[in-house]
């Protein structure tokens, strides 16, 4: 499989119910809601048309203000992965876009090129989705639950490799690089549609990991090696950050 055969969709899911910082899409980082940063990185990565995937109308209007394309789908979704599913099957029916890449509504510094990265690992038809790494360089991220860690082994050389598990735990375990996973995935579009109707696994119970429900079905997930972790905005002060770093740009 050649790049040109993929025709991808980036969708990004959005809702304003979240516990740490309520109406978060919406918060103004460099004059804009962080939506509209989210979008503008998508965008940016060029790999496809890019959609909001909302849960309220108010994050539909903002994304519509900015120039983008928005979806409203169904406020009752549990996971993001479920509203992106939704939204990709209402402005395909034709089915046209065989891929979808799922970028998180709350990654305003998302590097494009990330993005774009995320398509490699599905040059080989095996793969079912993609997903980032990074290796992790503060010591107190290897233990901290916080942080996912993808348990991956790349050979020399090597910048692609199977995913073979995540966890909040610090595995593998003695000496060795430690992943960071980002949760920015590219799915083919019939895994996605596949994974929207599995039953939660038990490891992802567990683990609190929905991606380990794929796994749990026996579907294989490769991860690509980038350089940096995206900021997630999460709390207030990764949102005073968010605008640091983008006032800077």
């Amino acid at each position: 499989m050649t790049a040109a055969k993929l025709n991808p969709i980036v969708a990004i899911p959005a809702r304003l119910a979240a516990t740490r910082l309520p109406n978060k899409p919406l918060a103004d980082i460099a004059g804009v809601p962080m939506i509209v940063q989210v979008w503008r990185r998508a965008t940016e990565a060029g790999v496809g048309p890019v959609l909001v995937a909302c849960a309220e109308a108010e994050i539909a209007h903002a994304v519509e203000r900015a120039g983008g394309r928005a979806v409203l789908t169904d406020p009752g979704h549990q996971t993001g992965s479920d509203r992106i599913a939704e939204a990709v099957a209402k402005v395909d029916p034709e089915r046209r876009h065989d891929v979808v890449v799922n970028v998180q509504g709350d990654l305003p510094t998302v590097d494009p090129q990330a993005i774009r990265a995320s398509l490699l690992p599905l040059m080989e038809p095996a793969v079912d989705i993609a997903t980032l790494v990074a290796e992790i360089k503060v010591e107190e991220e290897r233990t901290n639950p916080n942080v996912v860690k993808c348990v991956v082994g790349f050979p020399p050389g090597k910048r692609i490799a199977r995913a073979l598990y995540f966890s909040r735990a610090t595995v593998p375990a003695r000496e060795g690089p430690h992943y960071h996973h980002i949760g920015l995935y590219a799915y083919r579009r019939a895994a996605l549609e596949r994974f929207v109707k599995l039953p939660p696994g038990v490891l992802q119970l567990r683990e609190s990991l929905e991606q380990l429900r794929a796994l749990e079905n026996g579907m294989r997930i490769d991860a690509v090696l980038v350089d940096t972790v995206p900021l997630g905005v999460d709390t207030r002060a990764d949102l005073e950050r968010a605008r640091q770093l983008l006032a800077a740009r």
